[in-house]
């Protein structure tokens, strides 16, 4: 009987087995643990309440919409731009600098990781 690859036998175990071995790969500011996954599902839920109450009179806010206002971008379109980390995302929407006229105000540090985390999940990959 010749030796080497075998033919799988059960899809049982090599699932598991590639969960394991990509998650050991995983680059760094990834999420590694059940514990972080709940936590950034759970700020992205946040973040979509409050995206509802605050910003979807301008903006787009669930995927394949137009925003109401033509000026203000779509967030998936805003999720897709190359480079965009959730850090510099939650330094974005900090500083209301960046802002257009028309929104003048503060958005709160955990508004901000909340959108932040809601925005990343519109990311097409």
């Amino acid at each position: 009987m010749r030796r080497g690859i075998r033919p799988m036998r059960s899809p049982g175990t090599a699932l598991p087995a590639l969960a394991l071995l990509s998650a050991c790969a995983s680059p760094p500011g990834t999420v590694s643990t059940a514990h972080e996954a709940e936590q950034i599902t759970s700020r992205a839920a946040q973040g979509l309440s409050f995206a509802r109450e605050r910003c979807a009179t301008c903006h787009a806010i669930e995927p394949l919409r137009i925003s109401p206002n033509p000026e203000a971008p779509a967030f998936s379109s805003i999720a897709g731009r190359e480079g965009l980390t959730y850090e510099t995302l939650q330094a974005f929407l900090q500083d209301s600098h960046n802002y257009p006229v028309a929104m003048d105000f503060t958005l709160a540090p955990d508004h901000a990781e909340d959108l932040a985390a809601y925005l990343l999940t519109l990311r097409a990959d």
